[in-house]
Order: C-alpha cells, then structure tokens, then sequence
C-alpha cells in the first residue's frame, strides 16, 4: 500500500466523476462534500473537476465552497453528473507522463494534497497511477477511489453504488412492458425484447429476473452475457414461451456474444476506453425472431434511461452511494491512501452492510462477472442464490421533491476559479 500521507497544514481537495454517471453518483459527491466541510482543520475548499479528470488537466476547478448547504444536499436527489464527467482515460505513467505531470502541476498550484476519483474500474486504474506518479515525484497526494458503476462489476466489494437503482429500473420497467404486451398478444405483439447496459457482465440483466416471482412472468428469458448465444435453442424457447403464455418477453445484455466471441451488436468502432463500440442487440435478437419465428415483436433500449432515473432509485444504494463518498474522506484524513471504501455485506437472514478499505491495486482493471451459481441451468434465467443476492440492493425508495409534476433537481452556481498556471493544457489526440 502507499505511503499514508498526514498533511501539516490545511490543504484543499480534487473531487471528479468519471465514466458513466448514475442516479445515484451525485450522492456520492454530497458525502464528499459535506464530510470535508466537518474536517475545516484538514480539508480547506473542496474543488469538483469540470467534466471529469479534464477539469483537473484544464486547471477546471469548480469551487464547491460557492454552494449553499441546502444545494449540495439535494445533490442526494439529484441524477446524472452534477460537475460533469467524461470518458478520458489516462494510460500508463511511461503513455502519458505528461498529463499525470500536468495533474501535479495544478494540484501544486491550488495546494490541492487529496485526490478523490468517483468511477469505475478504469478510474480505480487511473487513481491508483496518480498515487504512483506522486510518489515518484514526491507529491504529497492523498489518492481515494469511490465506487461508482451501474455494471456492478467492481471486485472485492459486494456491490457497487448506482446498481441498486439501474436494478430497481429494469426489474419495473420488465414488469410493467409485459403487463402492457399480454395485453394485446392475442391479436397484436407476441415478443417484446428490452436492451439493458452490461458489457461484458449480466448483474443488470439478472436484476430483470426480481420480477419473475412465478412461472409465466416476466421476463420469461434473460441472455447473460457470460452465456454463449445459441440461435437454435434461443428460437426452440421462444417458441415454447409464446405457445404456452400467448407471448414471450426477452431481456437482453448488451454484451451479448456468439460462439465465435463477437458481439452480437459489435458496431466495429471503439470508445474512448478503448472498448468495442456496440451498437444495439435488441434490433438483431428482434429481427431474428421474426425472420425465424414470424412472430410480431417490439423492442426498447433501456441506455440512459437506466442510469439516470433518480425518480425511482433505490433507497439502499442511495444510502450506500453516500456513505462510500463520506468514507473516502474520512479514510484520507485519517492518513490512509490509495484506497477505496468498499460495501461489505453481513452474515445473517436479515440484510445488513457495512463499509470497509480495498486496496487500489487490487480493483484496478480487475472485473467481476456473475457466477456460474447464479444463472439457471438452462441459461435464460436467475436463480434463488442470486435473487437472494439482488433482492436487498432494490428495496426502499427515496423520491426527489416535485414541483409542477416534475422531479425538482439541484441546480448548482458550479463557479470556476480563476486559473493560476501561465501555461494552458492541450489534449493529444489519440
């Protein structure tokens, strides 16, 4: 583990969010926020990164100070990235020694000595090379990495913040579209098929199964990701499903691959991690039905929709997105760094969590597929162990204010600071 850093004097702190936001990251950055105001002998002003890392690189610095006490609360109710985001991946220290040169920089300039990076796998990466980096250069920097990922993929955390809710989505979303398509079966749609994020694990499209509660319920097929597609015998279920319930409802990773390990969606363009740009299954596993089968179908992609529905979060990872946002915090006055807060789940029939520390090296890059024991035998569905898994991160709700019948989100001054370096920062394209 890095050298625990304890400051002499106050210092200010770097907070960003990175990747793809969730209902809940905001909460996250609310515990932030309002635990470094508790800590006024450590921790001076807190500074957001205007979108993402690229706030630090742009000497971008959103001075949090500037906001009210009521403002960062509602951050709590708040989706989608309150300070901006973004997809901008530092590479090793040797690729892009400039830009963690240039990260120092502004942090020397803004007596910035604690780094908060709010991501997911690629963000704990790049967190822990910017502990790297300081040591190098004999920066006293404060490195903690905070959950966030509605893929749920993080390792050694029980879950992450931002899958509870994105869970919660699906698992209404399915029940409500099949009640809507049994409806007209008998004389119109037969299948219906709903697109969910997950590329290269199937937690969200298992938290589909929560609303099966008995046989003929939607969703009545989930395609995982860690499953082969096998055309053949997706088509001899779908049949079956449609002849003995008058319609079928399908629920399908986006990561969803053939036997020769190639997206089914693979638009054969890559983003800016470097990851396969996909572009949409749903249409393909539609199309074939109806190629195959002949039956009429419709088909929705959750895509955003799924990460940024603050109206119906689920109040468990709303409490667990903030309590890892105040952890990180108090983890980094207490002298700890380069870690990451991490959910734990306690033993017993009634569900209980509580927070613990992982080290960045160990998350980094590291990526946490559902296991075997978790998908039904035949591949298309959940089972009890991972229902049993699923069912507490869904539970509770916690509703943003309404006003006019419509949610009432925060609305911040987000005041950026006058720059203090002479020189300003080009982004190299890749």
């Amino acid at each position: 583990m890095a050298k625990a850093i304890t400051p002499k004097k106050v210092y200010n702190a770097f907070y960003a969010q990175s990747g793809g936001v969730t209902a809940v990251i905001n909460a996250s950055a609310a515990g932030v926020i309002e635990t470094a105001r508790k800590y006024p002998k450590k921790i001076g002003k807190v500074y957001a990164g205007k979108d993402g890392i690229l706030g630090a690189l742009y000497e971008n610095l959103i001075d949090t100070s500037k906001e009210s006490k009521e403002a960062i609360a509602a951050l709590k109710y708040t989706p989608g990235g309150a300070f901006g985001s973004c997809r901008h991946k530092l590479k090793s220290l040797e690729q892009s020694w400039a830009e963690y040169e240039r990260l120092i920089e502004v942090f020397k300039a803004h007596d910035i000595r604690y780094f908060f990076y709010n991501g997911g796998n690629d963000s704990m990466d790049t967190a822990n090379k910017i502990s790297q980096m300081a040591e190098q250069l004999e920066y006293p920097l404060t490195c903690i990495g905070i959950p966030k990922t509605v893929d749920n993929d993080l390792p050694l955390t029980d879950n992450c913040p931002g899958f509870g809710s994105v869970a919660k989505y699906v698992a209404v979303s399915i029940r409500e579209a099949g009640m809507d398509v049994a409806s007209m079966a008998s004389s119109s749609t037969k299948v219906f098929v709903l697109e969910v994020m997950g590329r290269h694990a199937g937690w969200i499209a298992a938290a589909a199964g929560l609303a099966t509660e008995k046989a003929g319920q939607p969703p009545h097929i989930i395609l995982f990701p860690e499953r082969v597609f096998d055309q053949a015998k997706f088509l001899a279920r779908v049949d079956e499903v449609v002849k003995q319930y008058g319609y079928c409802t399908i629920v399908v990773s986006e990561g969803v691959k053939n036997a020769e390990g190639k997206f089914l969606a693979e638009a054969g363009t890559k983003d800016a991690f470097g990851h396969a740009q996909l572009g949409g299954v749903a249409p393909v596993i539609a199309q074939l039905v109806k190629d195959k089968l002949g039956y009429k179908y419709h088909y929705a992609v959750a895509d955003y929709l799924q990460r940024s529905a603050r109206h119906i979060a689920s109040k468990t990872d709303l409490e667990q997105a903030y309590a890892v946002g105040k952890a990180a915090v108090e983890f980094a006055v207490k002298g700890h760094n380069a870690v990451m807060p991490i959910i734990l789940r306690q033993k017993g029939r009634t569900y209980g969590w509580q927070i613990s520390m992982a080290r960045l090296s160990e998350v980094a890059n590291v990526e946490r597929k559902m296991p075997d024991t978790y998908i039904s035998q035949d591949g298309f569905h959940i089972t009890a162990a991972c229902r049993r898994y699923l069912s507490p991160l869904i539970q509770g709700e916690a509703y943003p204010r309404y006003e006019n019948g419509l949610p009432a989100y925060a609305k911040l001054k987000n005041t950026v600071v006058p720059k203090r370096l002479k020189t300003a920062f080009t982004l190299k394209k890749a």
